[in-house]
């Protein structure tokens, strides 16, 4: 992944930016290193900038990239475990809108953020009953950790902040519970600003690539509440909502920026042909977000 991320910043205008396990560590990015400590394979955290406006605050675009996802000591399925190569999915869509928005030069700021990570069970795997520090300085409890995702997204989360960004874009392959939900049609949209939300739903439509928003009221957060740190990852006993409560956990590491998350969980990755993409690995939501800056850009 962080190879790729040169390649694609290569003879462009973007600007990559990898950091190394020790980098890692040392900014205290509790949740990279809590997924990855089971593997062999050391984590990394990309970041690619692309400047093609003279001024302004970039769009931040955060990407989970778990290389291959075993579940962890919460082991998945063997039938669900063949495909997980596929659970990079956000990272490389990331990676993927970056190089067509410097391809057709527009003129906005964006800047990518991966956090690139291999979840396998190990002697040093971190448990079920953990209790990790994020870089945020907020505390997970770990009770399923099958529920890998929402970690190393909440360092990336977190990460963006830096940058002041106009706004905040997630994109990860999250729940099964958006693929019970809404299948491989659409993924699933949620987030704290309306107008952002709408926006990217109407680049949805115009590009063939469509979202369809869930709410994300307040009376979700009582879910994700845990009785031994800030927050657990994952929600209400009996798997009830369980799209939205993930979403609910990441809005703890968003601040007050504009945000929306998409869990492309379903159309990241495709059951069968469809006219414009083969099956498996689909490069949503590449085309929806290229249409979204094409759109900021008009304006």
């Amino acid at each position: 992944m962080a190879n790729h991320a040169k390649a694609v910043a290569r003879n462009s205008k973007i600007k990559c930016k990898i950091l190394n396990f020790a980098q890692i560590r040392k900014e205290k990015m509790g949740g990279v290193i809590a997924v990855s400590q089971g593997s062999k394979n050391e984590p990394r955290f990309i970041v690619l900038e692309y400047r093609g406006a003279k001024k302004g605050s970039p769009y931040a675009l955060v990407g989970k990239g778990v290389t291959f996802d075993s579940g962890g000591l919460s082991l998945k399925p063997a039938k669900y475990m063949e495909d997980m190569k596929s659970d990079k999915a956000g990272a490389t869509a990331v990676m993927g809108i970056m190089q067509a928005v410097a391809r057709l030069r527009l003129p906005v700021n964006i800047v990518g953020i991966m956090p690139c990570v291999e979840n396998m069970p190990s002697g040093s795997a971190q448990r079920p009953g953990d209790i990790i520090t994020t870089s945020s300085g907020k505390t997970i409890e770990v009770q399923n950790t099958d529920a890998e995702g929402r970690l190393i997204l909440a360092d990336g989360l977190h990460y963006a902040k830096r940058f002041k960004p106009k706004a905040v874009i997630d994109m990860a392959t999250l729940t099964g519970a958006c693929v019970v939900a809404l299948g491989y049609a659409c993924c699933g949209v949620m987030g704290t600003d309306q107008q952002l939300i709408s926006d990217l739903i109407a680049a949805g439509e115009q590009s063939g690539e469509r979202g369809w928003q869930l709410p994300l009221w307040e009376d979700y957060d009582e879910d994700v509440k845990s009785e031994v740190a800030d927050v657990k990852n994952v929600g209400a006993p009996g798997g009830s909502a369980g799209t939205i409560e993930a979403a609910a956990f990441l809005k703890k590491f968003v601040g007050d920026i504009p945000w929306a998350h998409l869990d492309i969980a379903g159309p990241a990755f495709l059951e069968k042909d469809i006219p414009y993409c083969p099956k498996g690995a689909s490069g949503f939501p590449v085309r929806m977000l290229v249409q979204y800056f094409r759109n900021v850009a008009a304006k």
